[in-house]
């Protein structure tokens, strides 16, 4: 039996509808023929219904021949072609194409089908590549280079260095919500769960979505497209390797940026930027350059814990392990009870340790440790009262000198004065700081104890990977590993 094979992925004008495609295929098959038809399915993949159902047909040995108005209508790719070759002649079905007029049952044929796959397939490459080209030019020169706007931002239209009118970013309405994430995230008591906790509680929908969601919180936080560049952001992405097409100059303090470039998906989205391209856009920035700067040191905080911590269960995910084995225990939920499992007996059957250690006990004995621990520790709010502000500007100096450092062996002629420069500056004003705080030192301190119980969730998380190097469980016992 013969089958004719149509294909179109979007209505145009300009092309051939299916029902079109098929009275043409008509001309070449008997009258016995089978229909296959897909509506709205690109031809990058073979994941398309009728296909998968032809090609079912054709390994039952149902089809001799399959008759298509034009060659891309069954593949783009020239490897899924290869791959419905093989198996078009295993089973010994024809091929015929109506536009580029030949039939793969003669060798001519076969040669032409071979050829146009190769030009086929250079076509869709060049026409890529030029499509990547234009997105990083337009990036280049600071306009917006395509796709939906971000969160805060709408999409109009301003002249450009040349006085054509580019594609901007256009502060809307949701950019006071932005503007409140950055000012709540930068507390020190905050996290993204409490900042998206507080969202959802004041019903502000999320982009996209109803509720906000660390994801989409950290999506934003670490976004330049909000930042008034400075040369502090300068600096910031020198020392994690990032290349830019904008110089140092043009930090100006004012105008955002944009990070752009193909990203390794096994590498951290926003740890790993060596391979990406900073260019400075012509919108203006919203977040000040220190802020912006805080969040981000706090981010890169956060990444530093890894996955410890990651579960939803018990904020002692990711301290606790197996003592005979010594690798993690997971927490297990049937709907009635949580069961505490050896990761090295069920994932890798090389521990037959059997963990029979209740939960809720464990987190409430090392809480009660941890609480006692606290009351040990100096007052947080008599460092606060004695020496907050002072604290603040150093550990803002302390950064600054740091990136300076980082930034120092990567620099480039232009940036290496300004970088000398500033390094002596800001070694005088820590040094006039560090002279300050030994004065006002001998303040006696209001006391008032840091309470573990009352923590968050989250808060909990982070108390506890301070305090606790490792919680090794076996059988019905538990022994804390501190820091201390």
């Amino acid at each position: 039996m013969d089958a004719i094979y149509a294909r179109q992925s979007v209505d145009k004008a300009d092309s051939l509808s299916i029902q079109g495609q098929i009275d043409l295929c008509r001309r070449e098959t008997g009258e016995e023929v089978s229909i296959y038809q897909d509506k709205g399915f690109s031809g990058k993949n073979t994941n398309r219904p009728d296909f998968q159902r032809m090609m079912e047909d054709v390994e039952k040995g149902a089809i001799q021949k399959i008759v298509v108005y034009r060659l891309d209508r069954l593949s783009r790719s020239i490897t899924d072609f290869g791959k419905l070759w093989d198996t078009l002649k295993k089973h010994g079905v024809e091929f015929v194409s109506i536009n580029e007029t030949f039939d793969t049952s003669t060798p001519m044929g076969r040669a032409m089908l071979n050829i146009i796959m190769v030009f086929a397939q250079l076509e869709r490459e060049t026409t890529a590549e030029r499509v990547r080209d234009n997105y990083y030019q337009r990036a280049k020169l600071g306009s917006w280079p395509g796709g939906p706007a971000p969160y805060g931002f709408s999409i109009g239209r301003l002249p450009g260095a040349d006085g054509r009118l580019v594609p901007t970013l256009v502060p809307d309405e949701n950019m006071e919500t932005v503007e409140r994430i950055f000012t709540a995230y930068a507390a020190a008591e905050a996290s993204l769960g409490s900042v998206a906790r507080s969202l959802n509680s004041q019903g502000i929908p999320a982009p996209k979505r109803a509720t906000w969601d660390n994801v989409t919180l950290s999506r934003i936080l670490h976004s330049p497209l909000y930042v008034m560049a400075d040369e502090d952001v300068y600096l910031y992405y020198k020392a994690k390797g990032l290349q830019f097409a904008s110089t140092l100059e043009d930090f100006d303090g004012l105008h955002a940026g944009m990070v752009i470039g193909k990203r390794d998906r096994s590498a951290g989205k926003y740890q790993d930027l060596k391979d990406q391209h900073f260019s400075m856009a012509n919108h203006y920035g919203v977040i000040s350059s220190q802020l912006w700067l805080d969040c981000q040191y706090k981010l890169d905080q956060n990444r530093q814990l890894g996955t410890k911590g990651k579960g939803k269960h018990t904020w002692l995910s990711g301290l606790m392990k197996c003592a005979k084995c010594g690798y993690s225990v997971k927490v297990n939920w049937d709907g009635a009870k949580y069961y505490l499992v050896c990761s090295g007996r069920t994932n890798l059957k090389l521990c037959d340790s059997s963990i029979r250690v209740d939960l809720r006990e464990l987190e409430a004995s090392v809480a009660a440790q941890l609480e006692q621990l606290l009351n040990e520790c100096p007052d947080v709010e008599a460092v606060q009262q004695t020496g907050q502000e002072l604290a603040g500007e150093l550990a803002a100096i302390d950064q600054k000198i740091e990136r300076l450092i980082l930034a120092l062996a990567e620099s480039t002629d232009l940036s290496m004065p300004y970088i000398n420069r500033t390094i002596e500056r800001l070694e005088q004003q820590r040094q006039e700081l560090l002279n300050r705080q030994s004065r006002r030192h001998t303040k006696t301190p209001t006391i008032r104890r840091l309470k573990f119980e009352p923590l968050d969730f989250e808060q909990k998380k982070v108390v506890a990977a301070q305090f606790i190097r490792e919680v090794r469980l076996e059988n019905d016992s538990a022994e804390v590993v501190w820091n201390v």
